[in-house]
């Protein structure tokens, strides 16, 4: 509260400094903000398109997969499942967007040749490699889509932070700052007038006092005159 506030005038320049500081950190996190906003705009239109490819990804797996079993059996499809030894690396590094700290997936050996699905040339069939082929698309799509959700996520997180930062400083802080700088501006203009109020008054008190002493002189000069 203002009022716990010594009206000084140096906590009046530490205020200022204050709110010189920040009124500079309000711009500088609603520029941060803001592009933070239009990062994660491009970011979910990229999301959008992404959960398309996944979810048309998914549908023709599930097509193909279905058609292998109906066509090769169950047996068979389960087997050309176990006959995989060379299972997909993933890696994940990190980049940087604005501040933001976002995942970076790499994967490889999810496509392979057919010789490199472990059934073999002579233990497979078109409709097998069809579906084999199709759940590798679709972890591909799994992989980028775990990439750019999680980057949304985290830029959305990052966002609703700025956000409270800047609501803290502009709703809370700086109403603050400025009512304690108005309130010792006020009691410093009180004390001003004041000070000039008693220096009046001294100077009007000493202006009698001489003038009392001077009529006292004189007086004494004339009763000295006189006799």
């Amino acid at each position: 509260m203002a009022e716990d506030v010594k009206p000084t005038r140096k906590n009046l320049m530490a205020i200022d400094d204050r709110i010189e500081l920040s009124e500079r950190g309000h711009d500088t996190l609603e520029q941060k903000r803001d592009g933070l906003i239009m990062e994660f705009m491009d970011i979910l239109d990229q999301a959008q398109d992404v959960r398309a490819n996944l979810n048309a990804d998914y549908e023709r797996a599930q097509r193909t997969i279905n058609m292998a079993r109906a066509m090769e059996g169950d047996v068979a499809v389960r087997g050309a499942a176990a006959a995989l030894k060379e299972y997909p690396e993933i890696t994940t590094q990190s980049k940087n967007i604005m501040g933001v700290v976002v995942p970076q997936i790499e994967s490889s050996r999810v496509r392979k040749r057919l010789d490199q699905r472990g059934y073999g040339l002579l233990g497979s069939s078109a409709r097998i490699d069809e579906a084999a082929d199709a759940y590798e698309e679709l972890l591909e799509s799994i992989i980028l889509a775990a990439e750019v959700e999680t980057a949304m996520k985290k830029m959305l997180e990052e966002i609703e932070t700025t956000k409270r930062r800047v609501n803290a400083l502009e709703f809370k802080l700086l109403p603050e700052l400025y009512e304690n700088k108005e309130y010792i501006e006020q009691k410093l203009e009180e004390q001003e007038r004041e000070e000039i109020f008693r220096l009046k008054k001294i100077k009007a008190k000493k202006e009698e006092e001489e003038k009392a002493e001077r009529k006292a002189a004189k007086a004494a000069e004339e009763a000295a005159a006189a006799n």
